[in-house]
């Protein structure tokens, strides 16, 4: 055997061999880091630290593999002791050289590649926007996202945007109270016939910090799933004593105790104006309404301006309509241009600047129990939504309830 190759032996020799992730991860919690470092919940970094050379002049590298620390909250509950809120520190800095502040500046397009150009601004703009301070909420804002056309993106806008804040170190909760469940879906949470819900909440008046359900891709967003069962609701809540209250008593009461360090809470509302949406109107004190940028979206904006000011004047005088996102926005087209200035012009305070694009990322990731913020958070759909959730975090009106 050759010199060489005996010191390749006693180099693998040296090396603990595991079969499994989970081997590995016993050994971390052994304190066995020599060879190699597990954590489900973190990546594994590595740092060079000596390097010998050898008598025939060859360099043998010393590694050390170094776990990361566990981070967030312990699985469970919502947060109920997170401290006061504080502005949240700016990421570390990575250890790179600073000569380079756009790493595509030297790249440069014709018009023959106006799809390469396209990807190049979107991802210098999630760049931008993840280096963003999100500012955390006064106090907490209850968001009632509502449209009763359907199909408009209201569940998508709802998942989305909670993830985006969730990710920038928000404590956000979403109630599902649509009966399709697809907000329980995308956030990953179950939501077969027989789980605690909203409809426990609604009709048994079990309390919401029972139901709450936290989602296994972001550790300070909860979720109160919907069920079937929520289907029958509209009419089995006529007959029960302030039923248009039944939901903001129970946030109240979850506000007061195991929720009261919640940063934002989103209501899903189903595409109707029912006692579910009712309910949804009177606990919030703002309205964030999708539009879809087509003609028959327009027509239902009307409509559901009119609901969100009867609600106002008899039973949420907080009530405002604080934001409106133009949703599955396609720039190709004169309709698309057409409604974002028609809605712009009606309502510019309420509009955003950014229009989230139709995007098959987006629309494929509920099926991964998904947002698109975890799914593929550099697709444009995924950008645009945290810039919406920016634009929110920047609107803080100074709380609310």
């Amino acid at each position: 055997m050759s010199e060489r190759e005996a010191v390749h032996g006693s180099h693998r020799a040296s090396m603990p061999a595991y079969a499994t992730l989970a081997d590995a991860t016993a050994e971390s919690a052994q304190g066995g880091l020599a060879g190699v470092a597990g954590n489900l919940g973190g990546g594994v970094g590595v740092d060079v630290t000596d390097a010998t050379t050898q008598p025939d002049g060859t360099s043998q590298i010393t590694a050390t593999a170094q776990a990361d620390a566990a981070t967030g909250s312990a699985a469970g509950g919502l947060p109920s002791d997170a401290g006061p809120r504080a502005p949240l520190e700016a990421p570390a800095a990575a250890n790179v050289s600073r000569e380079t502040t756009d790493a595509f500046a030297s790249l440069a397009f014709t018009d023959d590649s106006p799809l390469a150009a396209e990807m190049i601004a979107t991802e210098r703009l999630r760049r931008e926007l993840e280096s963003r301070e999100f500012p955390r909420p006064t106090k907490t804002r209850i968001f009632a996202v509502s449209n009763q056309k359907g199909g408009v993106g209201k569940t998508t806008t709802s998942v989305n945007v909670a993830a985006a804040l969730a990710q920038h170190g928000a404590n956000v909760l979403v109630i599902d109270a649509d009966p399709q469940g697809n907000a329980s879906t995308a956030l990953g949470v179950a939501h077969h016939s027989g789980t605690p819900s909203i409809y426990d909440v609604l009709l048994d008046d079990v309390p919401l910090a029972r139901v709450a359900q936290r989602s296994p891709h972001v550790p300070t967003l909860w979720c109160v799933p919907a069920t079937i069962d929520l289907a029958g609701a509209d009419i089995e809540l006529v007959s029960v004593v302030r039923r248009e209250f039944r939901l903001h008593g129970a946030l109240a009461d979850l506000l007061a105790g195991a929720g009261k360090e919640l940063d934002y809470v989103f209501i899903d509302c189903p595409p109707s104006l029912g006692l579910l949406t009712l309910n949804a109107m009177v606990t919030a004190s703002e309205v964030l309404i999708p539009i879809q940028c087509e003609y028959y979206a327009l027509e239902g904006l009307t409509q559901l301006i009119k609901t969100v000011d009867m609600v106002k004047r008899h039973l949420n005088p907080s009530l405002h309509v604080s934001t409106i996102v133009l949703t599955m926005y396609d720039a190709r087209t004169n309709l698309a241009r057409d409604v974002a200035t028609e809605v712009r012009t009606h309502f510019p305070d309420e509009t955003l600047e950014t229009t989230v694009p139709r995007s098959v990322r987006v629309s494929e990731a509920p099926s991964f129990g998904q947002t698109v913020m975890t799914h593929d958070a550099h697709s444009p759909g995924a950008v645009a939504y945290l810039a919406v959730a920016s634009d929110i975090a920047s609107r803080d009106p100074g709380g609310n309830l």
